[in-house]
């Protein structure tokens, strides 16, 4: 695998962002990430995403007879 392909991981004993090739357990990773940039930006998708997530349950309470949800 190359560097353009290889996947990233967070590995959360480690610190730091690593290639699939040295991953650890799955309890000890986050990922895989297409880059390491975005396994080492790992916190911000996280809040980015669950801002998202209570903005839909926050939509979804105002309105839970809309049936698009």
């Amino acid at each position: 695998m190359n560097a353009e392909t290889t996947e990233w991981y967070w590995d959360l004993k480690q610190r730091k962002a690593v290639p699939a090739s040295e991953r650890g357990t799955s309890d000890d990773v986050l990922g895989p990430y297409p880059s390491r940039f975005e396994a080492e930006n790992w916190k911000a998708k996280v809040e980015e995403r669950n801002e998202e997530w209570a903005g839909a349950d926050d939509a979804w309470d105002q309105n839970p007879d809309d049936e698009q949800h």
